[in-house]
């Protein structure tokens, strides 16, 4: 289920990186680390009091052009009013009310958008009497926080989770496989889309499941029941947002959220890109399986080593996805779009894959009978026990007598020697390394 969206708004220089920030805490501190993955985020996820969300920092998007600050300013709000639930409208309580928070606020005003004034640097009680003249915005009760102190944003996240709303999604049978379509401007996703529909023994359901975000389009093929989840919004937009790249980010992962199988449509004329990463780490992160799809082959110019550069060149950009397989097609001419359903069906049923304990059991111990852990100032990791605990990604736990003794580099050898085994082709694999004594 997608979840609702809050997005912080407001001129530069108000804080709203850190509040960004302070509200998705250390959610994605685990996957930064590994390579590849872009650290350049404008998008994340947040919980508060049982309620998850999503949360978009306007301060990230950067707009082409040099028509001035207000230009820019206008655009952000446009952003969050196209994307959001609920409106934080950030504000600086040193500078007071001004001219650009007024322009920011008769914009979101129009909206008919709930939204929350943040009055932000509100670094002492001294400044406490700051906020009032906020009020000459017209949203309400302004709330008083600091970001650098990390202040007030309890009472934030009470004020934005209490106006979103409650989503309803279609709901669909297990068996049904959810494909999105997801990449960057201009690399034939709607192409896609429309190749697939239109292929022979492809049933297209009369009623379409939609959604305020996405549009869903149920149809089977071959005996399986899928749908395709396209964003939607993307191709009517203005020169605004055709000049937005990172507005894709956005649209992308309300796709991603609510899918099985994400295919990350990469441009084969044009080549890899900053923004395919950005995609791409989305789903890698919220633990979608994944096919890259390199559109428009039928226009690259080849040679008997054609794929496998191109192939290698996938690999070395996107480090942290090697398990995701990678189709070659034209939407255009439909020339290999009979090879993308077969690694589709595969990748989603590695997805939901569970392994018996005793047989993952068995892997792990052998695993660790060729290759010890490594000592660690005398002591050495002992593992006692591996199960898996989901799917939709794999997921394990792994109980071991003191989880700091767990280095990445060995928990990554544990992950090759699960995959060397299992396969789970297209999909990311989680371990989670628990203390023995923890296993109630």
């Amino acid at each position: 289920m997608a979840r609702p969206v809050i997005a912080i708004v407001g001129r530069p220089n108000v804080g709203k990186s850190t509040i960004f920030n302070r509200i998705i805490g250390d959610r994605l501190a685990i996957v930064e680390d590994k390579p590849g993955v872009t650290r350049d985020r404008i998008y994340g996820t947040g919980e508060w009091n049982g309620v998850a969300f999503s949360v978009i920092d306007t301060g990230g998007i950067e707009i082409d052009g040099d028509d001035g600050m207000l230009r820019l300013i206008r655009v952000q709000a446009e952003l969050a009013i196209e994307e959001a639930d609920v409106i934080v409208f950030m504000v600086d309580a040193k500078s007071g009310v001004t001219n650009s928070d007024d322009e920011v606020a008769q914009i979101l005003f129009r909206s008919g958008k709930p939204v929350v004034v943040a009055v932000n640097k509100v670094d002492n009680l001294q400044r406490m009497d700051d906020i009032y003249e906020f009020y000459s915005l017209g949203f309400g009760d302004p709330v008083a926080l600091s970001g650098s102190h990390g202040i007030g944003i309890g009472d934030l996240l009470d004020a934005a989770v209490k106006l979103l709303p409650v989503k309803e999604d279609q709901e669909y049978d297990d068996d049904v496989i959810k494909v999105a379509l997801i990449g960057r401007p201009n690399v034939g996703k709607s192409s896609l889309v429309n190749a697939i529909l239109g292929e022979e023994r492809v049933i297209v359901s009369e009623v379409a499941g939609t959604t305020r975000d996405a549009i869903d389009t149920p149809f089977e093929k071959d005996g399986q029941k899928y749908v395709l989840i396209d964003t939607a919004g993307m191709r009517k937009r203005g020169k605004v947002y055709e000049t937005t790249e990172k507005y894709s980010v956005m649209r992308s992962m309300k796709a991603i959220e609510r899918a099985d199988v994400a295919l990350i449509v990469i441009n084969g004329e044009e080549g890899i890109i900053e923004q395919d990463k950005h995609i791409a780490g989305y789903a890698h992160e919220l633990g979608k399986a994944s096919v890259f799809v390199v559109n428009k082959w039928d226009a690259v110019e080849k040679d008997e080593k054609t794929m496998q550069n191109f192939t290698t060149t996938i690999r070395d950009h996107f480090l942290f996805m090697s398990y995701a397989p990678i189709v070659f097609l034209s939407a255009k001419t439909k020339q290999r779009l009979q090879k993308l359903f077969p690694v589709i069906d595969r990748v989603a049923e590695q997805h939901a894959m569970r392994i018996p304990t005793h047989v993952l059991n068995d892997i792990v111990s052998d695993a660790v009978a060729v290759t010890p852990p490594p000592t660690d100032k005398g002591r050495r990791l002992r593992i006692n026990y591996v199960t898996q605990v989901a799917v939709k990604p794999p997921t394990l736990l792994v109980f071991v007598n003191d989880p700091e003794l767990m280095h990445f580099s060995y928990e990554r050898f544990l992950e090759n020697k699960i995959r060397a085994a299992f396969d789970f082709e297209g999909t990311p694999l989680r371990l989670f390394t628990r203390r023995k004594s923890d296993q109630e």
